[in-house]
C-alpha cells in the first residue's frame, strides 16, 4: 500500500489528523503521562531530603535550586502559556495529577460524586486559599512547602479519584486549585475540539466513528461549545463523525460563547483572584507599604505593652519559620501579610469592577450576565500578569547566579503592553454586542478604565519599587 503524504495537506486537515492520532495512540499518551509523573515526583520529593542550599550554591550544582527554577520559572509559567496556545492539552496529556487521579479512579470504589464536590465555587475558593497559604509558608523558596501544597494536592487528587467517579477525573473537574484558571486561559486558545450538532444527530455514522469513549473530565461533549472544560486528550475525536480538532479565532469563545456561559464565579476569579489576590501575593515582599504598615502596628503594640506578636512565630507549615536561614515570619508579619493581600484584592476589585459596572449600564439595560461577559475581556492582562509574577523569583535567582538579564525589563513591558491591547480589543468587541454608535464609544471608553489599576500595580512591582 502506498503511504499517504500528509505534509501537503492543508493545516486544518493536519490538525484534525493529530486529534485522531491522540485517540488512536493512547499507549503513547499514557507513556508520556507516566514519564511526567516520574519527573514530577523527583523534583517534588528529592529536595525535601536534601540539606537546604548553602550560600553560594547555584542552579547548576544544587538540585533544590534547580527544582525551584524548573517548578516556578519554567514549569508553571510554561503551563499557563500552553493554555493560551493549545488549550488544556497539558491537562489531558501531561498533567501528573490528572494521570494519577484517573489511575486511582480506574481501581477505586466508583461512588457517585457528592453535591459538596460539585459546588461551582471551588475553582475560585481553592485558588485563593492555595495562593495565600503558599505566601504564608514561602512555597517559592523552600522544598517542604512545595511538597505540602503540590504533594497535598496530588494526594487529594488520588484520594478523590479512588473514592468517586469510575475512570473519571472528578478532582480535575471540580476541586483542582488551578482548574478555574486553566479554564479561563483556554478560552483564548486558537484551537479546540469543535462539535457539529447536525452531524452528531445524523442517522448514519461509520462503524469506526461509533467507537465508544470515556470523557475523563466529565464534559458533555455533545453540547460542548468552547475549550474551557475540555482537556484536549483526543478520546472523543471523530465520534459520530462530529468531533474534530480545529482552529478558531482566539477571541471566539470570549466574545461569543461566554455571552451565554459566563458566571459570577468567573468574574470573581478574574478580578478578585487573578488581578487582586495574585497581585497582592506577588507584591507584598517588595512593597514599602507592607513595611510601613508593619512598623506602625509594631509601634502601636509596643506602646500598649503587647509584644508577643512580634516575638512569636508558628510552625513552618503554618508560617515561614527557618531560623537557620534568618527567615522567620512573626505572627505580626503573618497578620500584616494577610491584611496586605486582602486590602490589595479589595482595592483592585473595586477599581476594576466599578468601571465595568458603569460600562454595562451605559451600554444599555443592566444585566449581571453582561457584566460577567465583559469581565472576560480582562483575561489576557490577568494571565500575563500571573505569568510574569511567577517568573519574577526566577529572574532574581538567575541574576544572583550571574546571568545578564538586561532584556527582562523590555520583555515585561512588551508582554504587558500586548496583554493590555488584547484586553482592550476584547472588551471593545464585547461591548459592541450590546450597543453601537456613541453609546458604544462611551461604554468602551469607560470599560478601558478597568485596566488602569492592574497596570499601575505591575508598574509598581516591576519598575518603581
Amino acid at each position: 500500500m502506498t503511504a499517504i503524504d500528509y505534509t501537503h495537506q492543508p493545516p486544518q486537515a493536519r490538525l484534525a489528523r493529530f486529534g485522531t492520532w491522540l485517540r488512536d495512540h493512547r499507549g503513547a499518551v499514557m507513556a508520556v503521562q507516566w514519564g511526567v509523573v516520574f519527573v514530577y515526583a523527583v523534583l517534588l520529593i528529592v529536595p525535601t531530603v536534601l540539606p537546604l542550599p548553602p550560600v553560594g550554591a547555584h542552579i547548576w550544582n544544587n538540585l533544590t535550586l534547580l527544582a525551584q527554577f524548573l517548578f516556578w520559572g519554567v514549569w508553571w509559567p510554561g503551563v499557563l502559556i500552553s493554555m493560551m496556545v493549545f488549550g488544556r492539552m497539558w491537562c489531558g496529556i501531561f498533567c501528573p495529577e490528572g494521570a494519577l487521579s484517573e489511575f486511582a479512579a480506574s481501581h477505586g470504589r466508583g461512588r457517585a460524586t457528592p453535591r459538596w464536590i460539585r459546588w461551582k465555587g471551588w475553582p475560585f475558593t481553592a485558588f485563593v486559599l492555595t495562593t495565600v497559604y503558599g505566601q504564608l509558608i514561602s512555597v517559592y523558596q523552600y522544598p517542604l512547602p512545595v511538597l505540602l501544597i503540590l504533594g497535598g494536592s496530588t494526594a487529594g487528587a488520588m484520594a478523590i479519584g479512588w473514592l468517586y467517579g469510575r475512570n473519571k477525573r472528578v478532582w480535575c473537574r471540580y476541586l483542582c486549585p488551578v482548574n478555574g484558571v486553566f479554564g479561563l486561559l483556554a478560552k483564548l486558545a486558537p484551537m479546540h475540539y469543535a462539535v457539529d450538532q447536525k452531524q452528531w444527530n445524523a442517522a448514519y455514522h461509520s462503524a469506526d466513528s461509533m467507537r465508544p469513549f470515556t470523557c475523563a473530565p466529565l464534559v458533555a461533549v455533545r453540547t460542548m461549545k468552547g475549550a474551557s472544560a475540555c482537556h484536549m486528550c483526543g478520546r472523543c475525536a471523530g465520534f459520530r463523525d462530529a468531533v474534530e480538532l480545529k482552529t478558531r479565532r482566539p477571541d471566539h469563545e470570549i466574545v461569543n460563547v461566554a455571552a451565554q456561559e459566563a458566571t459570577h464565579w468567573d468574574s470573581l476569579l478574574i478580578i478578585t483572584g487573578l488581578m487582586g489576590v495574585a497581585i497582592g501575593a506577588f507584591q507584598w515582599s517588595s512593597s514599602p507599604w507592607f513595611i510601613t504598615l508593619k512598623q506602625a502596628l509594631a509601634t502601636w503594640l509596643i506602646r500598649h505593652g503587647t509584644i508577643w506578636p512580634l516575638e512569636h512565630s508558628l510552625p513552618w507549615f503554618l508560617l515561614t519559620n527557618y531560623p537557620g536561614r534568618n527567615d522567620v515570619l512573626s505572627i505580626l508579619d503573618g497578620a500584616v501579610l494577610l491584611t496586605y493581600i486582602a486590602t490589595t484584592a479589595a482595592v483592585i476589585t473595586a477599581a476594576v469592577g466599578l468601571p465595568l459596572v458603569l460600562a454595562v449600564r451605559i451600554a444599555g439595560k443592566w444585566e449581571w450576565q453582561r457584566f460577567h461577559h465583559l469581565s472576560h475581556g480582562l483575561i489576557p492582562l490577568a494571565a500575563i500578569g500571573v505569568i510574569l509574577g511567577l517568573s519574577s523569583m526566577t529572574v532574581t535567582q538567575l541574576r544572583a547566579d550571574g546571568f545578564a538579564l538586561g532584556w527582562i525589563g523590555p520583555t515585561r513591558f512588551w508582554a504587558l503592553t500586548g496583554a493590555v491591547i488584547a484586553s482592550a480589543w476584547l472588551m471593545a468587541r464585547i461591548v459592541g454586542r450590546y450597543c453601537n454608535g456613541l453609546r458604544q464609544v462611551a461604554a468602551t471608553t469607560v470599560a478601558f478604565a478597568a485596566l488602569a489599576a492592574p497596570i499601575c500595580a505591575w508598574w509598581l512591582l516591576f519598575w518603581h519599587w
